[in-house]
């Protein structure tokens, strides 16, 4: 049976009521979510077993965090207890032709101090098949950075499958050193890579050509030079998947993606999701999709990616960081029923 550990931040998310302005508010949504326990609860939802890893404050909402992520399938016995806080982010949604907004409060965070030698990795890994981060860990901080470099180490000696979203967020970057300085070192140790078109140039210096995402439309043959050149610079990369997304406006956007496997682009049906509940997560969403897709159907790239895709787009309903949908909503959809229609 497979068994996949995911590594990084999980944050307390305070989000303002519908799509108001922060200073519209005097109450704001409390829930949690984080890239890496976002795929963690994607995949309990879909029945696998699954271990997230981070470092919670030993305090009443780092209980509450941990309770909420056990709720919803998680394993967290091996989560490590110390420091002073759990990280926060503030969200304000946007709609039409404004776009949202995210205020991070997560200095001197739990996961921000932790170092080398804290987490027993061999443990940690002892069963396991894979190995997930995203590029928002190393961002973080300096020994959070380390400890994502011990882990990938560890999980390469042990001959398990490590995943990567590259997810660059420029407004964490700031301890010191680049995403360019630091995320080329640690994607050299994964199997599977995942990004947009600016974590390829932002976190690998690798530009797509002739790309205008904010055009409305992708094209997605314009990534395959991209993952060329991404498996020439990581020859352990087998695999590189791309989400795409076209802005037609924040509340509107067609979503789809390609993988790449060194021989084909194989490209997913493109959704046209017309009313965005939520999209924070939807990467992550989609990560958690392709993960069970490939671990589900091995060799089946294609209906791995598609399944990706629809689950990912079904988040796209879904108020909060995780996505709360089942293995027959997804395949649904895959199917072609998007109706919406009353389920009695």
């Amino acid at each position: 049976m497979n068994k996949i550990i995911t590594f990084g931040e999980v944050m307390l998310r305070l989000a303002t009521p519908g799509f108001k302005r922060f200073d519209q508010v005097d109450q704001l949504s409390a829930t949690f979510g984080g890239g890496e326990a976002n795929v963690a609860v994607s995949l309990a939802n879909y029945g696998l077993d699954v271990d997230f890893i981070t470092r919670l404050p030993e305090n009443d909402i780092g209980l509450a965090c941990m309770k909420d992520l056990r709720k919803n399938g998680v394993g967290t016995d091996k989560i490590l207890w110390g420091g002073e806080r759990l990280g926060i982010y503030f969200l304000e949604s946007g709609a039409v032709s404004r776009g949202s907004k995210v205020v991070y409060d997560r200095a001197h965070s739990a996961v921000s101090e932790v170092k080398t030698g804290m987490f027993d990795w061999d443990a940690i890994f002892s069963g396991a098949t894979w190995f997930h981060w995203t590029g928002i860990t190393p961002a973080i901080s300096a020994g959070a950075a380390e400890v994502c470099r011990e882990a990938i180490k560890k999980a390469n000696e042990k001959g398990i499958t490590v995943s990567c979203d590259l997810n660059y967020r420029k407004n964490l970057w700031k301890w010191g050193k680049t995403a360019g300085e630091i995320m080329p070192g640690l994607v050299a140790g994964c199997d599977i890579v995942l990004g947009n078109e600016e974590d390829a140039e932002k976190a690998l210096g690798i530009k797509p050509e002739g790309v205008d995402v904010t055009s409305g439309h992708v094209e997605a043959a314009a990534y395959e030079s991209v993952s060329k050149q991404i498996m020439k610079q990581f020859p352990r990369c087998k695999k590189v998947i791309t989400t795409l997304r076209g802005s037609i406006s924040a509340s509107h956007n067609s979503w789809s993606g390609v993988l790449w496997d060194g021989k084909t682009l194989y490209e997913a049906p493109t959704y046209q999701i017309t009313h965005i509940v939520d999209r924070v997560g939807g990467g992550d969403s989609f990560m958690g999709g392709l993960i069970y897709g490939l671990l589900q159907w091995p060799g089946d790239d294609q209906k791995a990616l598609n399944f990706a895709v629809a689950a990912s787009c079904l988040k796209h309903t879904i108020y909060g960081d995780f996505n709360r949908v089942s293995v027959d909503e997804v395949m649904k959809l895959m199917g072609g029923d998007a109706s919406g229609r009353v389920a009695r």
